[in-house]
């Protein structure tokens, strides 16, 4: 079992002390599923990167804005947003814990499958 709450705290003072300003901690790694906790100082950012095939960014504690086409979304702590299929980044607004559950592989869906016959096909990034 974790805690999030030490674990938001943890993340925060490592962030304070890192000379980047940020921290991270992968505390799930379960098949595909990646859980991390990631800390990011006020005006720190994450450099636009791609997604895998399916995520999600829980504000835990703080303010950002996910960047990327069309300007970007603002989130606050309690928010909870499905990661875009574009390219995107991170910006701190102000001292900011976020969760972030990504899954890395999802089966491929076949473009015919006889009937009853199962896909073992699978999409990794």
């Amino acid at each position: 079992m974790v805690n999030l709450e030490i674990l938001v705290r943890n993340q925060l003072d490592d962030a304070r002390a890192a000379a980047h300003g940020r921290s991270a901690h992968l505390f799930v790694h379960d098949g595909p599923l990646r859980q991390t906790v990631i800390a990011l100082l006020a005006g720190t950012t994450l450099d636009e990167h791609n997604t895998p095939p399916a995520a999600s960014l829980q504000v835990l504690r703080g303010r950002v804005r996910l960047t990327g086409p069309g300007g970007g979304q603002e989130l606050l702590a309690g928010h909870v947003a499905a990661l875009p299929h574009t390219r995107h980044g991170l910006r701190a607004l102000e001292d900011s814990v976020v969760l972030l559950t990504a899954v890395t592989e999802v089966p491929e869906r076949p473009r015919s499958v006889a009937a009853g016959a199962p896909s073992t096909a699978v999409i990794r990034t």
